[in-house]
């Protein structure tokens, strides 16, 4: 049986209602809980979506973790506005997140870049994301020359790569239900700092 969602009894503080959500996700044994889709936009508007990973989420917001200078890099500093969607459906369950975007701080991309995996350091400086390539030898060539090149070493944050934090102005919870009458409560942020909880027609 489905669960069902109502503003009256839903957490007042939003980022606590997404903890309590994803820590049952985690539960219920769906994989890649920390999935979710990023969406963009250009300086013209034209959006464009992909699939992240969420690496931290506190009451600062959710962050995660990319190449500047790739497609979305580049978007979201030239359009600092973002959504994201946490989709499980097994739980018949969304999460929408709406709201500006800045860069974490070098110690906080640092932290987290220290905490990867030693090829994914390597693919991080290898990979020119979001660039035409020649074809997949190039890329497995320009691996191995990273590899050689910190073989034994420490290495180092690319200055091109790191933290992006999305604080959130929107939240939409949002439970499946019979009949199609979802049960979809969303949180404004007002000036004041407070949230605003009503409920939507599905």
């Amino acid at each position: 049986m489905l669960s069902s969602l109502d503003e009256k009894s839903v957490l007042e503080n939003p980022f606590e209602q997404f903890q309590e959500w994803f820590i049952e996700a985690q539960k219920s044994g769906i994989s890649d809980t920390n999935a979710m889709t990023l969406a963009t936009a250009n300086k013209s508007g034209i959006p464009s979506a992909r699939i992240v990973l969420l690496k931290e989420m506190s009451e600062r917001g959710f962050m995660f973790a990319t190449n500047y200078e790739s497609q979305k890099g580049q978007e979201l500093l030239s359009n600092p506005h973002a959504a994201l969607l946490f989709y499980w459906g097994e739980l018949e369950r969304q999460i929408r997140i709406e709201g500006m975007v800045e860069k974490v701080s070098v110690e906080e991309s640092y932290e987290y870049f220290n905490s990867r995996p030693r090829e994914s350091k390597i693919g991080a400086w290898a990979s020119k994301q979001s660039r035409v390539v020649s074809g997949r030898t190039e890329i497995d060539e320009k691996f191995n020359e990273v590899k050689m090149k910190y073989e034994g070493e420490a290495i180092p944050l690319p200055e091109f790569w790191g933290g992006f934090l999305v604080v959130p102005t929107k939240f939409e919870f949002w439970q499946g239900r019979a009949s199609r009458l979802h049960d979809r409560v969303i949180y404004e942020l007002q000036q004041n700092g407070e949230w605003i909880i009503k409920r939507l027609y599905p």
